[in-house]
């Protein structure tokens, strides 16, 4: 076996290519006591806001929720003079009440704070994809851009 390894056909920097993929592609998660991750990439708008908004303002990011309901990343606003952001709950075209403040952290980036956990009935909520990042600003109160988190 050690002459396979070491042939031109299957040369060992192959195996040790193909161990580091599997670990950095989650093959960890398999551990007990280990929370799996599910990444959001986030794209905010006015035409996603209930009512929509007519605005130049844009937002991205991603926000990760583990399997335990921990909460954490960040999404970078433009185009306008954030005054909250927060995380709701409600399906696409509804509106609903906010369960997790974000950070400013400045430069048009909002942050989920540390320690954030979602119950597990938001944790339903979340996997249905009825969970939305609203950003809001002076002009639109109820909210300027928003965006949908998709697990």
């Amino acid at each position: 076996m050690n002459g396979i390894l070491r042939s031109s056909r299957f040369p060992f920097s192959a195996v040790a290519s193909a161990a580091l993929a599997i670990s950095l592609a989650g093959g960890f998660a398999l551990q007990p006591g280990v929370a799996l991750a599910a990444q959001s990439q986030v794209v905010l708008s006015g035409a996603q806001e209930v009512p929509p908004v007519h605005t130049a303002a844009s937002g991205h990011g991603t926000i990760t929720v583990d399997d335990d309901g921990s909460v954490r990343g960040s999404v970078m606003v433009t185009g306008m003079d954030a005054t909250m952001a927060h995380i709701h709950i409600g399906a696409p075209g509804t509106n609903g009440r906010h369960i997790i403040d974000l950070e400013s952290s400045g430069g048009g980036t909002w942050s989920v704070p540390a320690g954030a956990r979602l119950t597990s009935k938001q944790m339903t909520e979340y996997k249905a994809g009825d969970l939305y990042i609203n950003v809001h600003s002076d002009q639109y109160m109820g909210g300027e851009i928003r965006g949908q988190l998709k697990p």
